[in-house]
């Protein structure tokens, strides 16, 4: 965990015993469930530090999420990045996402009870839960790890994020391009792209934050359903 706690203090991030001692437990049971469930490619320790702790922590090193934040994570597959967001925030109010059921169970039944942590979990796809009165334009954040293009993201992610609000897409190094040819679909959408804050993890690889200001609210025949959202890009 020594490289954990380095790349935090690097970024601002203070983590005590019991989170360190979360860490540690969240990545034993995620590879051991990864041999019954599909949860990651990545089971060396050392790189599941880096490439899904130091880069889920990341986003408190670049956005300034106040206490008690809402925020919700889109796609979040095993957790990330928000369990370790939970782990280092337990004040953020935290919403995971999937449309993969095993994966969500896995989080609600196992995850969270191990690591004494209380989030919600919901197995859904974001094209129609962000169509409910309940969860439309209610997050202040949302955060995606997901390896849809940027415009086909923005669809499934902004209409979640209250006006004032903030989208913060998660990218490899070379998303400026990609960026470009979403501009249409973030305006469309009631967004406006704020900045794309650039860093290295600890190995050296390059990543980059995406980061879009809600202004607007969303007009109500977006999102799409999933077909059109991919095949169609705004």
């Amino acid at each position: 965990m020594k490289k954990l706690v380095n790349y935090c203090n690097e970024i601002g991030v203070t983590l005590d015993d019991k989170a360190l001692d979360r860490f540690e437990k969240y990545m034993n049971i995620v590879i051991e469930w990864n041999e019954k469930i599909n949860l990651t490619s990545i089971t060396d320790r050392d790189e599941f530090i880096v490439k899904h702790f130091c880069d889920s922590l990341s986003l408190l090193g670049m956005l300034d999420l106040e206490n008690g934040a809402s925020m919700i994570d889109i796609g979040t597959g095993a957790g990330f990045p928000a369990i370790p967001l939970k782990i280092a925030r337990p004040d953020l109010n935290i919403t995971m996402l999937d449309s993969l059921n095993k994966r969500m169970v896995f989080i609600k039944e196992h995850v969270l009870p191990t690591l004494g942590l209380e989030a919600e979990v919901i197995h859904g796809r974001a094209e129609e839960l962000s169509k409910t009165k309940e969860y439309r334009e209610s997050f202040d954040f949302a955060v995606s790890r997901a390896v849809a293009n940027l415009s086909a993201l923005s669809e499934y992610c902004i209409p979640f994020v209250k006006v004032g609000g903030t989208f913060a897409a998660m990218k490899g190094p070379d998303c400026k391009e990609e960026v470009g040819a979403a501009e249409n679909a973030i305006e469309t959408l009631g967004g406006e792209l704020s900045d794309i804050l650039s860093f290295k993890l600890p190995d050296d690889s390059g990543r980059c934050i995406v980061v879009i200001d809600k202004t607007e609210k969303t007009p109500a025949k977006y999102p799409r359903r999933g077909v059109k959202i991919n095949k169609s890009p705004l």
